[in-house]
């Protein structure tokens, strides 16, 4: 039985790439002081990168396990800057 095609969505080739031509106005990125769930406490993932960061950049006091998602975030994008990672 051969499947018909849906008003509702268009076919895979008149879709747009979002990866290749991404929304300017979309909000996939966000300043982590906005996050919604930036006051938890950093994931397992964040706090690992974190403190290999740290160690990397011989900052030890740049990892503090209780950080929040959105404290540790901006501080690994700091630290990946100064490491060049």
């Amino acid at each position: 039985m051969a499947h018909a095609k849906s008003k509702n969505h268009p076919a895979p080739a008149d879709v747009e790439n979002p990866k290749t031509h991404p929304d300017p106005n979309s909000n996939a990125v966000k300043d982590p002081s906005d996050w919604v769930t930036g006051d938890e406490p950093m994931t397992g993932a964040q706090a690992s990168y974190l403190k290999t960061l740290s160690e990397q950049a011989h900052d030890p006091k740049a990892f503090d396990p209780e950080l929040d998602k959105a404290e540790a975030s901006q501080r690994i994008d700091a630290l990946k800057q100064k490491t060049g990672r």
